[in-house]
């Protein structure tokens, strides 16, 4: 999705950036709900970030429908990296520790002892 707001033309950039925005706004709140469930320690650190670029997204949203629809260009091109960085880095300790409660993320329940 990142990728198709990069290369959207000017008259779909504001679609493109919408649709991202509700589906980043669908996969943070899974991770949310995943965290609450386990009780992850570093929760608050992991959600500062998800908020951030939320609103970094809102932000390039409104530019694009002034008409400004190379910021959207900018933001795709920005997300590229900090995407690549947040799953190397908080999505990876999100996920071993989801492993280590044997937390079924398809069920959003932890494996019964």
């Amino acid at each position: 999705m990142v990728n198709a707001v990069g290369t959207a033309t000017d008259e779909q950039m504001l679609a493109m950036v919408d649709a991202l925005i509700a589906h980043t706004e669908e996969h943070f709140g899974q991770e949310q709900r995943w965290m609450a469930a386990t009780e992850f320690p570093p929760t608050h650190c992991h959600l500062d970030e998800h908020a951030g670029v939320l609103e970094a997204m809102r932000e390039t949203r409104n530019y694009v429908a002034e008409g400004k629809a190379h910021v959207g260009r900018v933001l795709a091109n920005e997300l590229g990296a900090w995407f690549r960085s947040h799953a190397a880095t908080m999505d990876t300790m999100l996920a071993q520790w989801l492993k280590s409660r044997q937390f079924d993320t398809s069920k959003e329940v932890a494996a019964a002892n």
